[in-house]
């Protein structure tokens, strides 16, 4: 389902955009090296934080530092086939490029996880139905690694999810730590397309 909150009001008091909602979307609310981004330099970016039961998503605007316009999960309904629970990860991520129309996707590098496996397989299928959503609307995407991520807001690739949720805190000039922990990893790899655009192109 896709209800909608305002993301926390940043400490400069610059207003969050209100979503209008949809049927499956829940809001709340360094350098990254390797990775070359060709596009034109634009305003918004999409984070995406993939799953197959939540997908998390964050959306920045480029300003004299970057500004949260929306946060929020997708989720899929656990009871339905996975087939539908894939479209319905895909049909969320459309809706938001059509509401918002990002210049750019930024989303998380599929990983192995040999303890895990299942959950990896299960990324895969979001992932799938999200590059398939991002393509469609012929919008540019760049993948970034965990370690990226990390390494590029903390200067650590090895970083506590605690001390990146502190930097993302920072980074947005925000009142409280960003939540649920969906939203703030797709606002880290959001905020590592940001840096990492910006360090490209200068």
């Amino acid at each position: 389902m896709l209800n909608s909150a305002a993301p926390p009001v940043p400490e400069q008091d610059a207003p969050a955009a209100a979503s209008t909602g949809a049927c499956r979307r829940t809001s709340g609310v360094g350098m990254s090296l390797g990775n070359t981004f060709a596009g034109a330099r634009g305003t918004v970016y999409l984070g995406i934080d993939p799953g197959l039961n939540r997908t998390g998503y964050a959306l920045l605007r480029r300003g004299p530092r970057p500004i949260l316009l929306e946060g929020g999960v997708i989720s899929s309904r656990p009871k339905t086939s996975l087939a539908e629970r894939v479209r319905e990860i895909g049909d969320g991520i459309r809706e938001l490029i059509e509401e918002f129309s990002p210049d750019a996707v930024a989303i998380e590098q599929l990983f192995s996880m040999p303890r895990n496996p299942r959950t990896a397989i299960l990324m895969a299928h979001a992932r799938g139905a999200i590059l398939f959503a991002v393509a469609n609307s012929e919008r540019p995407v760049v993948n970034y690694s965990p370690r990226q991520v990390k390494k590029l807001l903390t200067g650590s690739g090895t970083a506590s999810k605690e001390q990146v949720q502190m930097a993302i805190q920072r980074e947005l000039g925000l009142a409280s730590i960003l939540e649920p922990n969906d939203v703030a990893d797709a606002c880290a790899i959001a905020l590592c397309h940001y840096h990492s655009l910006r360090c490209a192109l200068v």
